[in-house]
């Protein structure tokens, strides 16, 4: 068995817009300035903790629940009125058809959201059903720490060497690494190719039409699988 587990936020949705607003809800909470774009989004991947104190810094670190209680809310309230709708990246549908065909593949997710996110995100594309394992900051610490990778190779018995974790984030190429599995970035998130690769990365896609050679490449997988 192969287990190919993906990152959420940059790697399947686009999902800039809603959390920048997000974290807009976070500082205005606390009457701090808000970051520039490519500041705020570098911490996209991390659990929601974590992100704001990588922003604010330990001196600030008592703000931190209060931020994350804002940011919260505000995703709540904008699923509830519909307004929380991020797209997928193109070729994502297609690319995860193609893998579920076959018996031999499973599919995964690992990702900083919360499960109340990722059940939306799954709800609102019609992906229901098609991951076996779903690892999300509820029970996990926050990337790289390997633990999300752990328990997906746990839950589905399939080796290190079988599994890879693709993701945009140098955290997910860090997280892959440390499980012992392999690490495949993907160009369109947050990071860019340079931190992908000094993050671990074996391997780096432009477009999903490029994941069925990075697979075969990376885990020795047999194109007619998919």
């Amino acid at each position: 068995m192969y287990l190919v587990i993906f990152d959420c936020d940059g790697t399947l949705a686009d999902s800039q817009n809603s959390i920048l607003h997000g974290l807009q809800e976070g500082y205005a909470a606390v009457g701090l300035p808000m970051p520039d774009r490519r500041t705020a989004l570098s911490i996209v991947g991390l659990s929601l903790d974590r992100a704001f104190l990588t922003l604010v810094g330990e001196a600030n670190a008592h703000l931190v629940p209060q931020m994350e209680a804002a940011y919260r809310k505000s995703k709540i309230a904008r699923r509830q009125s519909g307004e929380d709708f991020d797209p997928l990246y193109p070729g994502t549908r297609e690319a995860l058809d193609r893998l579920r065909r076959h018996d031999e593949v499973l599919l995964g997710i690992a990702t900083g959201k919360a499960r109340r996110g990722v059940d939306h995100l799954l709800a609102v594309h019609d992906l229901e059903g098609r991951f076996v394992t779903i690892q999300t900051a509820d029970t996990s610490p926050s990337k790289p720490h390997p633990d999300m990778i752990l328990r997906a190779m746990d839950e589905t018995g399939v080796e290190p060497e079988k599994t890879v974790m693709i993701g945009d984030t140098s955290f997910d190429m860090e997280m892959a690494r440390s499980a012992g599995a392999f690490a495949l970035g993907v160009s369109w998130g947050y990071h860019d190719r340079e931190r992908l690769q000094s993050g671990g990365a074996h391997a780096v896609i432009d477009h999903f039409n490029d994941l069925d050679g990075a697979l075969e490449a990376l885990l020795a997988f047999d194109r007619e699988l998919i």
